[in-house]
């Protein structure tokens, strides 16, 4: 397993959009395992999408399951060429990513949502989630369709914020 290069804003192909996953084989699974540890190996990160570190595929993986949120969750999901089908009630809350490390924002996401997908051996999924979930998975949909949270903030003026890095001792400093 390797660690992969997280691309940052503003790299163009943060942009594109990204292309179905039709071979599931064992190159896919070594991806997979690859884009697994990369999200390990980020700070605190909920979710990470294929994009992210350069394939364009729709592919992501998000484990809300070690989280502080009260909503039940399916815990680590491994999602191949996801789709929302649903979604109802809308919600504002705060939103990270690795490829914005110095900013987080204020974005509007639906409340409910429904999905299909496949799994890493192309069996078909459907779930149901909702609040921290279904916001997780609708941040990381986004990047399959070249969209980031800075893309949906309703004003950079008021709803993006520089994000606070901790030093030893508790201080916070700004990047």
């Amino acid at each position: 397993m390797a660690i992969l290069e997280i691309l940052k804003l503003p790299d163009p192909r943060l942009k594109e959009v990204s292309e179905p996953v039709e071979r599931f084989d064992d190159e896919l699974h070594g991806f997979i395992a690859d884009l697994e540890e990369t999200r390990l190996h980020g700070p605190a990160a909920v979710g990470i999408a294929a994009p992210q570190v350069g394939r364009l595929q729709r592919l992501v993986i998000i484990d809300c399951s070690t989280t502080r949120k009260p909503v039940p969750n399916h815990g680590r999901l491994v999602l191949v060429n996801p789709e929302i089908t649903d979604w109802e009630g809308f919600e504002l809350g705060r939103e990270g990513c690795l490829s914005v490390p110095d900013y987080t924002g204020n974005v509007i996401r639906a409340e409910r949502i429904k999905l299909t997908a496949q799994d890493p051996r192309g069996e078909a999924l459907q779930f149901e989630m909702e609040g921290y979930e279904a916001r997780a998975l609708q941040h990381e949909v986004d990047h399959l369709d070249g969209m980031l949270f800075v893309d949906r903030l309703v004003s950079r003026r008021t709803d993006l914020f520089q994000r606070k890095v901790y030093q030893k001792g508790g201080k916070p400093r700004r990047n």
